[in-house]
């Protein structure tokens, strides 16, 4: 055969391969998310997600310092809020000596250079479960009284010292509540990363258990998009953009590639994909399993994120990529 193109010349050997690659993931793209709960010296293992842990405070402290020590720079904090403080109206969500913002104000103290993003949202401290309060009577969630109290919840983060705020609600207009609040409060330098395009997705499984944050009645359908449909996603993402985002996540990633990649070429603010719990366990008990390779899988997934258009990247393999990344 005498063939002008191979394309197989460029594949032929790893020198070659390395030096063509159009995308690779650093440890800058990563973001690690951490879930910090009350008392002392605890390190509990999330049972649906192998290798993540509830920390207390302290040991939070020791695991952030090994974090940074990666290279890691910045990490999204969850709490587990105790059931007795848990009230339909979310009260313990803006209570500065609860367990959240003091967690966000000892990482800050003893890492200044660390960046933490924080979590806008009711369903930890609901009583209900749901991400906005709900109307007794109709048990609809209940958009504008909700955004009220993310405007406070805005606030408390940014004075605890958290750098970016990451509305995860889906209630419309909060991202202008929020903008507005911080500017007006002097926090003009925070960072709004907006959850614009959140799915009402099962992969948040292992997530909701790790929390205990799961909808006591009902589904998050009636704010969480319809995964059916792709053009909500640039409506919300063109929304929230106008509305002061800085940056703006696609939630959850893997099964979503194409709407990173749609708005990453529809817009012009820094694109987050959120490589979410359901996607991380289902590879670690499948590498449980002997089915796959889970350095392998971490590796191909997280790069389908930057190739498709992400720069950060929220996940749970984050470690494990940053100390693989060191290695190499």
């Amino acid at each position: 055969m005498h063939l002008k193109k191979r394309p197989r010349r460029l594949r032929q050997n790893e020198a070659i391969r390395s030096m063509l690659q159009e995308h690779t993931v650093s440890v800058d793209d990563l973001i690690m998310p951490l879930f910090v709960k009350s008392g002392n010296s605890i390190k509990e293992e999330i049972p649906t997600m192998p290798g993540q842990f509830r920390y207390s405070i302290d040991e939070l402290i020791k695991k952030v310092a090994h974090l940074q020590k990666l290279g890691i720079k910045c990490i999204a904090l969850f709490p587990i809020i105790e059931d007795s403080l848990k009230d339909s109206m979310a009260s313990e969500a803006i209570n500065e000596q609860g367990l959240y913002l003091t967690a966000i104000r000892e990482v800050k103290k003893e890492f200044p250079q660390m960046l933490v993003m924080s979590d806008i949202a009711l369903d930890p401290y609901s009583s209900d479960g749901h991400d906005g309060l709900v109307d007794e009577k109709s048990k609809k969630i209940l958009n504008d009284e909700s955004i009220d109290i993310f405007k406070q919840m805005a606030i408390a983060h940014a004075k605890a010292g958290a750098d970016i705020l990451g509305p995860s609600d889906m209630m419309d207009g909060r991202v202008r509540a929020i903008r507005d609040a911080l500017e007006s409060n002097g926090f003009k330098d925070v960072v709004i990363m907006s959850y614009c395009v959140k799915y009402a997705s099962s992969f948040y499984g292992p997530f909701r258990d790790a929390l205990d944050s799961a909808p006591k009645n009902g589904d998050k359908k009636s704010y969480q998009m319809d995964y059916h449909n792709k053009k909500d996603a640039l409506i919300e993402a063109r929304a929230d953009e106008a509305e002061g985002a800085d940056i703006l996540m696609v939630k959850p990633g893997l099964s979503y590639l194409d709407i990173i990649q749609d708005l990453s070429q529809n817009s012009s603010l820094p694109i987050a994909a959120y490589n979410v719990s359901g996607e991380y366990a289902m590879v670690k008990f499948a590498h449980q399993a002997g089915a796959v390779d889970e350095k392998q899988i971490m590796m191909e997934s997280l790069t389908s994120f930057k190739r498709a258009g992400a720069q950060i990247i929220l996940t749970y393999f984050a470690e494990e990529m940053a100390m693989l990344l060191s290695k190499s």
